[in-house]
């Protein structure tokens, strides 16, 4: 019987959302350039992330003003090596979930949104030096949710769009995640 309603659920949101002009389900995957500065632990600076990397996202737009969306974010690795030998290392990663609106605009092929929610995220580092032993001196390896928010502009016809956008969220011990992204975005029906 659940599977029934939930069927028939399905179905009538398509209906209405493809009378809305909007697509339901979408996927889509882009790269992105991310920044992650002043990145410390317990007051020993580590190597700064700032590189091109990777994303995938996944939404649900049941409206036409509105979609939960989730995020998959790479946010890249850096190495430092100093002229002692000595060498930092930094990587970071993030998953995010959001709830994102649409701003109605009068074109029927571009979409202006704002999204906000939650991201939880992974941070790695490391420091050593090469020629002296422990190869390692120091490690850590913190992660968290914080809340994270993002604003973009997409373009699209039929169901394949291109979307533009920056998100940012919080990361403790750093000057914050800054996500700049092109992707591509597929809507399913």
């Amino acid at each position: 019987m659940r599977r029934i309603l939930l069927t028939t659920l399905l179905a009538l949101a398509a209906g209405a959302t493809r009378a809305d002009d909007s697509g339901l389900l979408y996927v889509g995957a882009g790269i992105s350039k991310d920044k992650v500065q002043g990145i410390t632990h317990t007051g020993v600076p580590f190597a700064e992330i700032y590189e091109t990397s990777w994303k995938v996202l996944a939404g649900f737009r049941p409206i036409k003003l509105f979609a939960v969306e989730a995020d998959y974010l790479n946010l890249g690795n850096q190495t430092n090596t100093f002229i002692s030998g000595a060498s930092a290392h930094s990587d970071a990663k993030a998953y995010a979930g959001y709830a994102v609106g649409f701003l109605p605009l009068p074109v029927p092929f571009l979409d202006v949104f704002a999204k906000a929610g939650l991201s939880h995220w992974k941070l790695n580092g490391s420091s050593g030096a090469a020629t002296l032993p422990p190869s390692s001196f120091f490690a850590f390896s913190d992660q968290g949710t914080e809340f994270a928010w993002g604003a973009g502009a997409q373009a699209h016809v039929g169901n394949i769009g291109g979307r533009l956008e920056y998100e940012r969220f919080r990361i403790p011990n750093t000057d914050d995640a800054r996500i700049f992204s092109l992707s591509v975005v597929l809507s399913l029906f």
